[in-house]
């Protein structure tokens, strides 16, 4: 076999990647090889041990991580998870994204990311919030409302968020809760932020089915993930008419081509844990989800998931990317090969950080929006970035593809930050 066929891609390779798509956007715009240098590393990176007394009064010391990778646009923004196999390279990677997401949807915000290197699964809820604590008290010191606000992403929740504001307010004896977003809205979360990365990649569905004249009412999709972004997404198209054929967990999928009930599906796994045992659907394999014949997929699940082993049988005429890098470079080509047009993460997982914003606001003034006000924000956020990466995509980036495209817009955008706060002495371009 081929090395393509075989290839793996790892939190190494995708940080080389990302690097990789960095270089080359900033060649393409033929700007200064400084705007590279400010952005191929981080602007602070911190390792730092947590130590957790345990339920049984063992003392395990756990790895945590900080990236804050670019802050030319405002204050670091970005997640922290609880991960067995979070690496800094990953972290770090996760940072960059994060910048790009800012600059395209115009967050005031530069890109951040966290981990704790531990298995939540295994951890009773007193242990979880030993861990939470102690990641604010490694951490703290580069955390504040002002200067690195986190939020929520992988195993970590609203509650994990609630600990990490406490334990900031006791440390810094005030209850400045605008340090995290993505809390509980008793204590100055906003409505609409759980579900927010699924109602903007929705919304990006919606104009990239315009732009390529299929109506959405009717059209079929196809959704990796019933998690928080899938199953949320999964039941938002199929509220905007979208006829749902396949959906799948981390165990599998299941696919009806006259349409599933997503409502009675995810009732079905909240009560069982599982997709299995729904009776009048086929059960299909989560390779087999992405190959199915329909007019929108949304990966919303893991990374890695499009290769160059099967981007070849993906049938989709968009591909919308709900969860951070799901397709390698290696599928990314083929996609392209084979015309389909692909909605990268940076632009399509939005939504979430969209609304964080929308909270540190809504903190930082001591009021609070309803359920209304934020969507119609959120849909004019994802709409606008939509229309402005397509269409600084169909102008600059013929023969290339859309997520070539979002890259360069969004570092257009930084590099002209840079340029107006003296950080480029000798000017953007060459």
């Amino acid at each position: 076999m081929s090395e393509k066929v075989e290839e793996k891609t790892t939190t190494d390779d995708t940080l080389k990647s990302t690097l990789s798509l960095i270089k080359q956007s900033v060649e393409e715009l033929e700007m200064s090889n400084d705007v590279y240098e400010y952005l191929r590393v981080p602007n602070r990176f911190v390792e730092a041990a947590v130590p957790v007394e345990m339920d049984d009064g063992s003392i395990n010391v756990f790895t945590s991580y900080r990236s804050q990778h670019n802050n030319v646009l405002g204050p670091f923004k970005g997640g922290i998870r609880f991960h067995p196999d979070s690496t800094a390279d990953e972290v770090k990677a996760l940072s960059m994204w994060m910048t790009l997401k800012c600059s395209l949807v115009g967050t005031p915000f530069g890109g951040g990311k966290g981990a704790v290197v531990c298995d939540p699964r295994k951890m009773s809820i007193r242990e979880k919030e030993r861990v939470s604590r102690g990641y604010v008290r490694a951490m703290g010191s580069v955390l504040g409302p002002e200067t690195d606000i986190p939020a929520p992403d992988v195993y970590t929740d609203a509650q994990v968020m609630a600990w990490m504001a406490d334990e900031y307010a006791t440390m810094m004896r005030e209850p400045n809760f605008g340090v995290v977003t993505g809390k509980p809205i008793a204590v100055g979360g906003c409505v609409g932020r759980e579900e927010a990365t699924s109602r903007g990649c929705v919304y990006i569905a919606k104009e990239a089915a315009r732009t390529l004249d299929i109506p959405i009412k009717g059209a079929r999709v196809a959704v990796q993930g019933a998690g928080n972004v899938g199953g949320f997404a999964a039941l938002l198209m199929e509220e905007e008419g979208c006829k749902i054929v396949g959906i799948s967990d981390s165990r599998g999928g299941i696919y009806d081509p006259a349409g599933l009930s997503i409502k009675d599906v995810m009732a079905h796994k909240k009560s069982t844990g599982s997709l299995e045992g729904i009776s009048g659907v086929k059960e299909i394999t989560n390779q087999e989800l992405l190959a199915l014949d329909c007019d929108i997929l949304i990966p919303a699940a893991m990374e890695n998931q499009i290769t160059g082993k099967n981007a070849a049988d993906v049938k989709a005429r968009i591909v919308v990317e709900g969860a951070n890098g799901p397709t390698t470079p290696e599928g990314d080509q083929i996609l392209k090969e084979n015309d389909i047009l692909v909605v990268p993460d940076v632009m399509a997982n939005s939504g979430g950080v969209t609304v964080s914003y929308f909270e540190w606001v809504q903190n930082n003034y001591g009021f609070s929006w309803d359920f209304a006000t934020v969507d119609k924000h959120l849909r004019e956020k994802m709409v606008e970035a939509f229309n402005n990466v397509y269409g600084f995509y169909c102008e600059r980036c013929i023969g290339s593809d859309m997520r070539t495209g979002a890259y360069m817009y969004a570092i257009k955008k930084l590099a002209e930050a840079m340029q107006y706060r003296g950080w480029l002495r000798n000017g953007i371009y060459t």
